[in-house]
């Protein structure tokens, strides 16, 4: 891939993607968390589903960068 002088590269932020699914995941465990510390009902589908949510976007967020050429 040939790009000109002062193109940026597709991934200019990697980090920001994978900071979006770790985000995630942070809230999946607040949201496994705070039933269990507030005596509340603890809802196991929205738990599981924001955690996959988290590590899908993680993941993706690093085959992005493992695969973006570094011309």
């Amino acid at each position: 891939m040939n790009r000109k002088p002062g193109q940026v590269h597709p991934l200019r932020r990697p980090s920001y993607a994978i900071a979006v699914g770790l985000l995630f995941v942070l809230i999946a465990v607040i949201y496994y968390g705070a039933p269990l510390v507030f005596g509340g009902h603890l809802d196991w589908s929205g738990t599981v589903l924001l955690g996959a949510l988290g590590i899908a976007m993680a993941l993706m967020a690093y085959v992005l960068t493992a695969g973006a050429p570094n011309d």
